[in-house]
């Protein structure tokens, strides 16, 4: 087997490169897998626009890629809850060197031919590494390339669970992209009742609809505040940001009802935020879900799986593109483009 593999690099002035890297060496507790789909994400943008909080310049160039699903080739000696022919989610490359680029850093690095997953059950509790216990080995029924929207699902049930947003509570999704599609869809099926969707893409506010919205409100052809306060006088207990910008907490300000938080979902495009309350009420809380604990991941899997398997999911209704890694560099520029309305999804 070869020593080198093909990976997506992001070199220092943000552009994109398929480049041979070496192939990650793993350990006794960790097992090698051949990525089979990862999937575009807009936490990749901001990666790519050399915004991403934890990357500075140093970092680059480094492999992109963080929503992987691989197959299990190879296992360490002392790997008990892996065998060869498991799929598992969120593979890793850390550590890789390139002829070009010297030693490459890694934002997880799922974008490459081979990645390395570790076998939670080989560790001791307190030394597993944070990832361990969410690189969860997938059921057989279950379609690998379309499974990559598990990293999604997860990381969405398990900030609403953080954000404690009950279905009596009234909240504005900022953001149809397949994060706040997902939001939408999941606050549905946890029994919300006062969901409004805000997008600038009426496409995108019809599939809200279709996932659960009670309410869907272009920002650019209505006053959005006008709306909101007609039918929510005292304004809405919760403002969901599920894009990232400042500008949302600054629109979240005039339609939050007093005591209301607006949750922000992601990665920030800037470490630093202005915000207008003027016309916000005395009391307001913002909160921020940047990074979603490894361990709430996991304990969302179950239900994930659970909506999946009874049909109230349907994984692929989230994926609008499929690429060939040969084509990886396409792709992102037609994310990078918005013509890709919903997960894009890189096969292996």
């Amino acid at each position: 087997m070869s020593k080198m593999m093909k990976a997506l690099i992001v070199k220092k002035d943000g552009t994109l490169v398929i480049a041979e890297v070496s192939k990650p060496e793993y350990n006794s507790k960790q097992a090698l897998v051949k990525m089979l789909a990862s999937g575009m994400c807009g936490t990749d943008i901001k990666l790519i626009h050399k915004c991403f909080k934890g990357f500075p310049d140093s970092a680059y160039p480094f492999i992109l890629g963080h929503e992987g699903v691989g197959e299990v080739v190879e296992v360490g000696a002392e790997v008990q809850g892996l065998k060869i022919g498991d799929k598992v989610l969120l593979p890793f490359v850390d550590g890789a060197e390139s002829e070009i680029f010297g030693k490459l850093g890694a934002g997880y690095g799922a974008m490459s031919e081979y990645a390395i997953v570790n076998d939670y059950s080989a560790y001791d509790e307190d030394t597993a590494p944070e990832v361990a216990i969410a690189q969860t080995v997938l059921p057989n029924d279950l379609d690998p390339t379309e499974a990559v929207m598990f990293v999604t699902f997860r990381e969405v049930l398990s900030s609403i669970r953080f954000f404690e947003v009950k279905p009596e509570d009234s909240i504005v999704v900022f953001g149809c992209g397949p994060v706040g599609q997902t939001f939408v869809k999941f606050l549905s099926l946890l029994g919300g009742r006062d969901i409004i969707a805000v997008d600038i893409v009426d496409d995108k506010l019809k599939i809200a609809a279709e996932n659960g919205a009670t309410k869907s409100i272009n920002s650019t052809k209505n006053n959005l505040t006008n709306i909101i306060r007609e039918d929510y006088p005292d304004g809405v207990k919760y403002v969901l940001d599920a894009v990232g910008l400042p500008i949302v907490t600054n629109q979240a300000m005039e339609i939050l009802a007093d005591r209301g938080k607006v949750l922000c979902y992601g990665v920030l495009e800037k470490e630093e935020i202005t915000i207008d309350f003027s016309k916000a009420s005395y009391n307001w809380s913002f909160v921020c879900q940047q990074m979603p604990r490894k361990i709430e991941e996991y304990e969302a899997h179950e239900q994930v799986l659970k909506w999946v398997r009874s049909g109230d999911i349907v994984m692929k209704d989230y994926i609008s593109d499929y690429f060939d890694f040969d084509n990886v560099v396409d792709a992102y520029n037609k994310l990078l483009d918005h013509k890709i309305i919903k997960k894009g999804i890189i096969k292996f």
